[in-house]
């Protein structure tokens, strides 16, 4: 059907804010600026339609949008303010880089007579971005916003996703001109072939000990099904990369684990003993290959068939067997139905990885600690809904929820794979707004939520009702673990004074308690599910116990076996 022209005279603003409706955009997370008004003021007649979520601060409000992206498959758009506020929200421009997130980041501009006089709040936002950016431009002509969006929408969906950043000029947004609008977006991507299928299945049937890797973005519901059956079907094991395991039911019989901060010394045996990796949507980097150790560069040991939708990533770092351009929603399907027949030659094998996940995630007995949460994440997994939505922060807290919670589809787990500190909470408010019928939760540091925390009052003013549980050990764990580890006893910049949280969590809007008893945890946690509004629990943690699987102790006594071996 040919889409109907309007040749009307616009703004830039209004014709910026028309081809956001026309591509689909529904949702938009801010902080506002003078530098866009003419968009702001646009958007005023399309409330029905758009909603606008102001964020407290511009990384909140990217770190909301590069969520967005996440949860819907959708570029998430971010509006912010230029200068300062372009350099707050690029930490979301850098997560959604990393994590392959759809995301638009839309930033006001000095008016283009002042450009490169320095003037009041100038940056050179190609050259910002341009870096962490998958493409980083600027507008100066009204009469192309239809043009420039259209591609911006193209480009962060097509391949493998990322974010896009546009500056916007206050004086283009302001300029009326006459022109049609685009045709809505497309995204593009490479699909599998008959014979790239074939050459996949040749590699397959030849393996003894297969594993395949899954991960990246652009899986939906219906992909992930797909290839839970194929793995199922086949009796091939199945692990996940960093943050992504809610592509394969956790309990499914060929669930074998996450390579990420958490993973089971089994899993990366497992690894090694595998004599066939197919990797699937996944980027082998820093974590799926234990900083690049597990698999030997550039040459693997292992057979390793790649499968991922930018032809560019196969073989950056490990030459493959087979590498294939494809979009992980395509090779599920294709794979759907396709039973190898050797089921029954790698049955043993998968149960074994199974079987091994389970005992790495069995509750500890919890009796060395007042507060652990190993034990009350244990006994609350059964609990939560199947579509619950889990965000993480960065930091050894999150190690709790990554090994003993179980994931997968219908619920996701939405956490930031670069490590950036102060994601989780203003993930969880966006997550919360979006699918308001979902229970949020949201895994945070002491360190990370004196980062974002604020973000409460987001959640409080557009009706999210997410649950924080804030880990108080009153230290910068993941760095302390290091420190003792490299310098033990020497303590520098780890320390945290922390405040009272509780009273700043009520007064941001929030159901707030605290908690120091594992048994006292559940009740809490019910407490905050029926508040009806934004919900904190602080959780008082022991120091000592830094992480699932280790002490400060035990990180103090290595470090002196290993001094005195030197020594001698």
């Amino acid at each position: 059907m040919l889409q109907k022209v309007s040749l009307k005279a616009r703004t830039g603003g209004q014709i910026l804010v028309d081809q956001l409706l026309i591509h689909g955009a529904d949702t938009a997370y801010c902080v506002p600026g003078e530098s866009y008004l003419e968009v702001l003021d646009a958007l005023h007649d399309v409330q029905d339609r758009f909603k606008l979520v102001n964020a407290r601060h511009e990384a909140g409000a990217a770190n909301m949008a590069e969520t967005y992206g996440k949860l819907t498959g959708k570029p998430g758009i971010c509006m912010v303010t230029r200068g300062p506020g372009a350099c707050h929200a690029a930490i979301g421009v850098h997560i959604a880089q990393q994590d392959s997130t759809p995301m638009i980041l839309l930033v006001g501009q000095i008016a283009r007579e002042t450009t490169d006089r320095e003037a009041f709040q100038e940056i050179d936002y190609r050259a910002m971005f341009g870096p962490i950016a998958k493409w980083a431009t600027q507008i100066d002509d009204p009469a192309r916003v239809p043009e420039y969006m259209a591609r911006a929408f193209r480009v962060a969906t097509s391949g493998r996703p990322g974010p896009v950043v546009i500056g916007l000029p206050e004086d283009m947004l302001t300029e009326v001109v006459s022109v049609p609008d685009a045709r809505p977006y497309s995204a593009t991507h490479a699909a599998l072939s008959a014979e790239n299928l074939a050459m996949l299945k040749t590699q397959l049937v030849q393996a003894e000990r297969p594993l395949m890797l899954l991960g990246g973005s652009g899986w939906s519901d219906e992909s992930a099904a797909a290839i839970t059956r194929f793995a199922e079907t086949n009796q091939i094991p199945v692990a996940t990369s960093f943050r992504r395991q809610d592509i394969v039911d956790n309990l499914s019989p060929v669930f074998a684990g996450d390579f990420g901060t958490s993973t089971a010394p089994s899993l990366y045996a497992h690894q090694r003993e595998a004599d066939l990796l197919l990797v699937i949507g996944a980027r082998l980097g820093e974590m799926t290959t234990k900083t690049y150790t597990t698999i030997q560069s550039p040459n693997p040991a292992t057979r390793l068939v790649h499968l991922y939708p930018d032809p560019d990533e196969i073989g950056r770092v490990y030459s493959p067997d087979l590498g294939i351009a494809a979009a992980p929603v395509s090779v599920a399907a294709a794979l759907d139905g396709v039973d190898l027949g050797r089921a029954q030659a790698w049955g043993g094998w998968c149960e074994t990885l199974h079987a091994d996940y389970l005992a790495d995630t069995e509750a500890p007995n919890g009796g060395e600690w007042d507060l652990d949460m190993g034990v009350a994440l244990a006994q609350l997994r059964d609990l939560l809904p199947d579509d619950v939505v889990v965000t993480l922060d960065a930091g050894n807290h999150t190690g709790w929820a990554q090994r003993f919670l179980r994931f997968g589809r219908p619920g996701r787990i939405i956490g930031s794979t670069c490590g950036a500190m102060g994601y989780s909470v203003p993930a969880a408010v966006a997550a919360s707004i979006a699918r308001p019928d979902r229970l949020t939760l949201s895994f945070v540091g002491d360190g990370g939520f004196m980062m974002s925390g604020n973000e409460l009052a987001t959640a409080a003013q557009y009706g999210g009702r997410p649950i924080v549980l804030l880990f108080n050990n009153g230290i910068y764990g993941t760095i302390r673990m290091h420190q003792e580890r490299d310098h033990p006893e020497r303590v520098s910049g780890t320390t945290l004074q922390n405040q009272d949280f509780v009273k700043m969590a009520e007064g941001l809007g929030a159901h707030a308690e605290r908690v120091t008893r594992t048994a006292d945890f559940a009740d809490a946690f019910a407490r905050a599910r029926d508040s009806g509004r934004p919900a904190l629990i602080e959780l008082v943690t022991d120091p000592e116990q830094i992480s699932t699987r280790t002490t400060i102790s035990k990180l103090r006594e290595a470090a002196r076996k290993k001094a005195e071996a030197g020594q001698r």
